[in-house]
């Protein structure tokens, strides 16, 4: 690893100001696609770095609460969190202090479906949490020199998080913007303002491809 190129671990107070809050997939949409464009232009523009060393557990444990993320240390993990913020009509499991969800309804914005959501063994995979900026996206965009803490906190972040099928999780994978877009046309506008909210938040770069791919989509959105 190149010592003297390689970008520092952004701390929370040097984090860019960006247009971005804890909200769902359908809320702040506009407010952020009408700065994204300008934010796109601040994002540094190279090739992808290798994905050499990269695994999950780089990023912690899966849904821990043990993060200095928005609602880290709110005794409950960070699925159940975002399966009650952007699930309706919510059931909560007896005893959990309000934390886990039973069953809730999920309005899908990748594919604009609607999808029944009900914990079990066999079912509760129908309803999955997407990293907006998949993590092996972020590590081969800076994420791999950031402190473990770090990682942690982003794979934890609810700004970077949504509630989604199944379907459209297992297809994106890691993939960016100029290799997977939400079936949602619709929701396209959105989807990549987020990214780049996302990616300015925490200081992570994005490639040729990606950058044209998004400036593209968001030069055709409403109000641009």
């Amino acid at each position: 690893m190149p010592s003297d190129s390689s970008p520092a671990a952004p701390s929370p107070a040097a984090l860019s100001p960006a247009a971005l809050s804890s909200s769902g997939p359908g809320q702040g949409a506009a407010a952020r696609q009408d700065s994204a464009l300008g934010q796109l232009g601040t994002l540094a523009v190279k090739g992808r770095a290798p994905k050499t060393g990269y695994s999950r557990e780089q990023f912690g444990p899966a849904w821990t609460d043990d993060s200095t993320a928005p609602d880290g240390h709110n005794g409950c993990d960070t699925r159940n969190d975002i399966l009650r913020r952007d699930l309706v009509d919510l059931t909560l499991k007896p005893g959990t202090h309000g934390c886990v969800v039973l069953t809730g309804t999920l309005k899908d914005p990748y594919r604009d479906a609607t999808i029944a959501f009900v914990r079990g063994v066999s079912t509760s995979s129908a309803v999955q949490i997407d990293h907006v900026v998949a993590l092996g996206d972020a590590w081969q965009t800076g994420a791999r020199y950031w402190d473990a803490a770090t990682r942690r906190a982003f794979a934890n972040d609810p700004r970077n998080l949504l509630a989604v099928d199944q379907h459209s999780n297992a297809q994106k994978q890691d993939a960016d913007a100029a290799s997977w877009l939400p079936q949602n046309k619709a929701y396209r506008c959105a989807y990549v303002a987020r990214q780049v909210a996302v990616k300015a938040r925490y200081g992570l770069w994005v490639t040729p491809p990606e950058h044209d791919a998004i400036a593209r989509i968001l030069g055709g959105c409403p109000g641009q």
